[in-house]
């Protein structure tokens, strides 16, 4: 499961469209869950948003992520 971190801001959902945009592209189906809780982002660790969190780890954070940098190759 693939979740997105944030307050909801247009960086959030446009980190939501880049991580379906790069899915599909590849072929790959995904769950994407927005997680806006305060909370929640707090105990994950997470100091600024949007944040990218795939099974449970941190991979990214701070900014819009890059597709190029998770291709596998």
């Amino acid at each position: 499961m693939i979740e997105v971190l944030g307050s909801g801001c247009s960086k959030c959902r446009s980190t939501i469209g880049i991580i379906e945009r790069a899915a599909q592209a590849s072929g790959v189906e995904v769950q994407i869950v927005k997680v806006g809780s305060p909370d929640e982002i707090k105990r994950s660790g997470v100091r600024a948003t949007p944040a990218v969190r795939i099974d449970g780890k941190v991979v990214h954070a701070a900014a819009f992520p890059h597709t190029r940098k998770y291709k596998p190759g």
